[in-house]
């Protein structure tokens, strides 16, 4: 039995709060730069709710224990 599966995981390499967008461009394979960008939009268009689910986020995702950069 192959456990190659791919983890939600906060970033420790491209990390600039948390690391949560970070860890979500890793496992979506995309740039978090790409994915700040979107959380940021996302948050000021839901007058701030956006920040309440990052730290949540924060809170529950585990980190990760490698550092990618």
């Amino acid at each position: 039995m192959n456990n190659d599966m791919k983890k939600l995981m906060r970033s420790r390499g491209s990390r600039m709060i948390c690391g949560v967008c970070g860890g979500i461009g890793e496992y979506l394979n995309i740039d978090p730069t790409l994915v700040r960008l979107i959380w940021a939009i996302c948050s000021v268009a839901s007058v701030g709710m956006g920040l309440l689910v990052y730290f949540i986020a924060a809170v529950v995702m585990p980190e990760s224990d490698d550092i990618m950069m």
